[in-house]
């Protein structure tokens, strides 16, 4: 029998269907996490020489897996079931399907196991399967085509999910044709039209030339085609990344924090920004390409600058709003207010950690996104330290932190240690700054990022102040302290299954200072948006797409796969099941050597 509280009736109380594929798409981002920080302390400790648990060409799996589960299965889980939650508690209704809801998660896992299998062959030579291709999975590198069958079937889980969330959405709106779109359910459908956008490049990569590549149907692809197709979404997914994060920093943590949000207008106007600018920025990671003209990279350059705008309008409206709930608990002067916040909730405290990393992250993407400077710090060791920053932290530690307000909500049952979840979101706080600076400064220096072997024999990193053995502990420090938050999140998560089911644990969230109807209609209109954001990618992408077919062809001049793929497979069914089996044992054999 649950105790009986005072509070509101849960998530879970309200919509106990839809709260199993809230859980189970968690459990599913928490597991990839879980794997991808094994193979992130691998790579940390192998590549600064400290200990080296696998041979050096083995590193490009482990890197390949850490960083496909971190920031492909890990975020998207995570962004499916935040929206899923937000959409039907935002509309006050359930799916339209439950049926329907479960297949697109069961097509997300499907796609997810068979590009991980195929990675994870990597470990087996014996097999032709293996997907040593990195995140940036672009030609010439050419993958086992178990894994470009994996991305694509995973890509339709995620467009059917957002279809669910339009049906949900549609079918409100006819029973409520003079009311506002809520706020949370506008931020999933603004998200998911800019995913819709920018997914059609990395579809015509993978589905058009990777796929048929691999499986020897086409002899060869264009490399640049490929690779600015991969960028076309590439860059726009660190903001499908974000904007679940967005979400949380304006509709959860102003209530966390005691206060209300401070502008639903303001928040509106942000996801509106990013569906308009997210995708027509992609080429600015192509500052080095020769085969893109000059002023295409300008363009794209001047439109990643715009980005600032919405970002910029998040910190003010973020920091508003928590501002007005240290006020509200009674918090005085220019900066004592800062003393009234719940610093020990690790919910709270671990979204504004990660909102302090978002800041400096948008620093160091600022160079990034400059073309002169970006020739200084393109391909070392700068570049992840950015984006682990960005990802690796604003994402990452937000949907952590988030999760220890979520997880009551969606099982009923309290948190097993709160002082558990605010040392483990310090922990990933000092591991991340740990690390994300010694990458900084190395890629200032010159060392390169994606090899196994920075080093280089009679040659040594001249560097300003300290030493690059002084800065490689302090990598493997934080990457080991992030190690050890990841193990304490999970258990933390998983120890909460045995505490009592208890009633009344729902929290509402708070209604914002400034509603919706402060706003003009038009920033509803999301065809006009959509529309806008269409016409923008037209205008950033037909020239120099156009220009790379003209002077390549479609299927490009000739060049070898790297790796090299034993032959094209020729296989049925039985054969693939076989080759399965040696992956799954040598992981096993990894992971008894890395876990005590």
């Amino acid at each position: 029998m649950s105790e009986q509280l005072t509070g509101a009736s849960t998530f879970l109380d309200d919509y106990p269907e839809e709260a199993a594929v809230v859980r189970a798409a968690l459990w599913s981002s928490f597991i990839a996490l879980a794997l991808g920080a094994v193979f992130g302390l691998i790579q940390a400790l192998h590549r600064t020489d400290i200990l080296r648990l696998i041979d050096s060409a083995d590193y490009y799996t482990v890197l390949t897996a850490h960083g496909v589960l971190m920031v492909v299965s890990f975020t998207i889980f995570f962004l499916v079931g935040v929206f899923t939650w937000a959409t039907v508690r935002s509309l006050d209704r359930g799916v339209e399907s439950i049926r329907y809801t479960w297949t697109w998660y069961g097509l997300m896992v499907t796609g997810t196991l068979m590009a991980v299998v195929a990675i994870l062959g990597g470990f087996v030579p014996s097999t032709d399967i293996s997907a040593d291709v990195l995140f940036t999975f672009y030609a010439p590198m050419q993958a086992h085509p178990l894994f470009y069958g994996g991305l694509a079937i995973f890509l339709i889980g995620t467009w059917l999910a957002g279809a669910d969330w339009f049906r949900s959405w549609r079918a409100w709106a006819a029973e409520h044709p003079d009311e506002r779109i809520p706020l949370q359910t506008f931020m999933v459908l603004t998200t998911m039209l800019m995913w819709y956008i920018a997914s059609i490049g990395i579809t015509i990569a993978v589905v058009g030339f990777l796929l048929p590549w691999s499986l020897g149907l086409i002899e060869q692809v264009n490399p640049l085609l490929t690779r600015t197709l991969f960028w076309f979404w590439g860059h726009p997914v660190v903001y499908f990344w974000l904007m679940p994060a967005y979400l949380l920093w304006y509709t959860v943590l102003p209530t966390v924090s005691g206060g209300r949000l401070f502008s639903d207008p303001l928040a509106r106007v942000v996801f509106v920004l990013f569906l308009l600018l997210s995708t027509p920025v992609g080429i600015h990671h192509q500052y080095v390409d020769p085969g893109i003209a000059e002023g295409f990279k300008v363009i794209a350059m001047t439109n990643t600058m715009f980005l600032l705008l919405p970002s910029f309008l998040t910190a003010f409206t973020v920091v508003a709003s928590v501002e007005h709930g240290a006020r509200q608990r009674g918090g005085t002067g220019l900066f004592g207010w800062l003393r009234a916040l719940p610093w020990r909730d690790p919910a709270f405290t671990g979204m504004m950690l990660a909102g302090l990393m978002f800041a400096a992250g948008g620093f160091s993407g600022m160079i990034n996104a400059g073309m002169n400077i970006n020739y200084l710090v393109h391909n070392t060791l700068w570049v992840p330290g950015h984006f682990h920053l960005t990802v690796g932290t604003a994402v990452a530690l937000t949907f952590m932190a988030a999760t220890y307000w979520l997880w009551p909500q969606l099982t009923n049952r309290r948190l097993y240690s709160r002082p558990i979840g605010l040392a483990q979101v310090v922990i990933w706080f000092v591991g991340m700054a740990l690390m994300s600076n010694a990458m900084h400064v190395q890629g200032l220096f010159g060392v390169p990022r994606r090899t196994a072997e920075p080093q280089y024999q009679g040659f040594e990193f001249a560097t300003s102040f300290g030493s690059i053995t002084e800065l490689n502990i302090q990598l493997a420090v934080g990457g080991t302290l992030l190690f050890v938050s990841t193990v304490l999140f999970v258990s933390n998560i998983a120890l909460s299954a045995g505490t009592p089911k208890l009633s009344g644990l729902g929290e509402d969230l708070t209604d914002p200072l400034s509603t919706a109807h402060d706003s003009p209609a038009i920033l509803d209109n999301l065809k006009l948006w959509f529309g806008i954001a269409m016409v923008l990618v037209v205008l950033a992408y037909t020239l120099p797409l156009a220009s790379i077919i003209s002077r390549g062809g479609l299927f490009g001049p000739g060049v070898d796969p790297v790796p090299i793929v034993a032959e094209p497979i020729r296989v049925g069914i039985q054969p693939l099941v076989a080759s399965v089996e040696p992956a799954v044992s040598r992981l096993a054999a990894v992971a008894g050597s890395v876990l005590p």
